[in-house]
């Protein structure tokens, strides 16, 4: 077996003790995407319920895991599917942009490398 993929919580909301976390290794990306994740993960728990948490993957790649408490009956399992979907695509764009800096500023990968990969 592989070992398990590390992952870094950027961001998440907590429906069951009403609190939104922000992890400030992260505190360089922009004030107006910070708030938007923050407006992300506290609707996400305010529609759906349980915890919601935005990461990153080993790789940068951005991922959204949602967990839920066993008794937590009102929880919408078939909407949070919907719901995390209908976020990423809708927020594709941004994702990218936090994968890229995730690249850059925490892995230390070359800028001209990364932008080459685009093209």
């Amino acid at each position: 077996m592989g070992r398990k993929e590390e992952k870094t919580v950027l961001c998440g909301a907590n429906a069951y003790e009403k609190k939104y976390y922000f992890n400030h290794k992260f505190a360089g990306i922009p004030k107006s995407i910070q708030d938007e994740l923050h407006i992300i993960c506290v609707l996400f728990t305010e529609e759906i319920g349980g915890i919601f948490t935005i990461e990153f993957e080993e790789d940068g790649n951005v991922s959204m895991r949602t967990e839920y408490a066993p008794d937590d009956f009102l929880y919408d399992e078939i909407g949070s599917g919907l719901l995390v979907n209908e976020v990423r695509r809708k927020r594709q764009e941004m994702f990218e942009s936090l994968r890229m800096y995730y690249r850059v500023f925490i892995l230390h990968e070359d800028v001209d490398e990364l932008l080459g990969e685009d093209e």
